[in-house]
C-alpha cells in the first residue's frame, strides 16, 4: 500500500505572548500535528484556546518561540521574509472568515491576484481563474466586485483564489462564520467535494460542529496542545 504524504507536520510547538507588566499568555504549549495529501481536518477549541496562533504559525505567518514546521517536508523555522513568502505564495492556500477580497477587484481578478504575484503569464492566469471560479460553482460571477456578491459567493471566489497556485495544503479559518447556514452548508459541501474529488488538502479551524462532523479527523486544542477527537 503506498503511504501518503505528510505535507504539514508541527512538533512540539510553543508560543507566548507578552502582554506588558511580566503578563504572559501562553497559547501553545507542545502542541504537534500531522497531516497527510488529501486529509481533511478539522481543528476545533473555545475561543482564545490558541486555535488562530495555531494556524497563523502552520501558515508561517507567525513563528514559534520554540518547535519545528515542515511544509511539503521543508523545515520552515529559521527562514528569512523572502523564503517564508515564497513557500507560502506556492505550497499554502488561505480561506478566511471575512473573504479579504480586493474590493476594487473583479472575483476574477481576485483569483488571478496569487498567480501574478507567482508570474504566472496572462493567458494561462485568466483560463486557470475561469476554471476554478467554474470548479467553485459561480463562473457566471467573474465579473463581478465583492459588493455585489453574496456572502456565499465571495467565500466560493476566496476558495477559488487559495486554490490558484495548486497548494499542498488549504487552510481556513472559520470559513463559515459570517455565513448563514444555508450559506454554511453549501461552503462545508464545497470543500469536502474539493477534498474528494481533487485530493486537495484542508485545514479547518472551526467553532461549528457540522463542520467537524464531516472531516476525516478532528482535533481538539486545549491547554495550548492537541488532542485527538475519536467521537463529537
Amino acid at each position: 500500500m503506498e503511504m501518503k504524504k505528510a505535507v504539514l507536520r508541527a512538533i512540539n510547538l510553543h508560543k507566548v505572548y507578552r502582554m506588558g507588566k511580566g503578563v504572559r499568555v501562553h497559547a501553545l504549549r507542545g502542541a504537534s500535528i500531522e497531516v497527510y495529501e488529501g486529509d481533511f481536518v478539522a481543528i476545533i477549541g473555545p475561543s482564545g484556546s490558541g486555535k488562530t496562533t495555531l494556524l497563523n504559525i502552520l501558515g508561517l505567518l507567525d513563528v514559534p518561540d520554540s518547535g519545528e514546521v515542515f511544509i511539503d517536508g521543508i523545515p520552515v523555522v529559521g527562514l528569512d521574509d523572502d523564503e517564508l513568502s515564497e513557500i507560502r505564495l506556492r505550497k499554502i492556500g488561505f480561506v478566511f472568515q471575512h473573504y479579504n477580497l480586493i474590493p476594487i477587484l473583479t472575483a476574477l481578478e481576485n483569483v488571478e491576484l496569487p498567480m501574478i504575484l507567482a508570474g504566472v503569464p496572462p493567458k494561462k492566469r485568466v483560463e486557470r481563474a475561469r476554471e476554478l471560479l467554474r470548479m467553485v460553482g459561480i463562473p457566471e460571477m467573474e465579473e463581478h466586485k465583492p459588493n455585489e456578491m453574496s456572502g456565499g459567493q465571495q467565500q466560493r471566489v476566496a476558495i477559488a483564489r487559495a486554490l490558484a497556485n495548486e497548494p499542498s495544503i488549504v487552510l481556513a479559518d472559520e470559513p463559515t462564520g459570517n455565513l448563514d447556514t444555508k450559506s454554511s452548508e453549501e461552503i462545508v459541501n464545497l470543500m469536502l467535494r474539493l477534498n474528494r474529488e481533487r485530493n486537495i488538502t484542508f485545514v479547518v479551524v472551526t467553532h461549528d460542529m457540522d463542520v467537524a462532523k464531516k472531516a476525516d479527523r478532528v482535533l481538539r486544542i486545549r491547554d495550548g496542545k492537541l488532542y485527538e477527537v475519536k467521537e463529537l
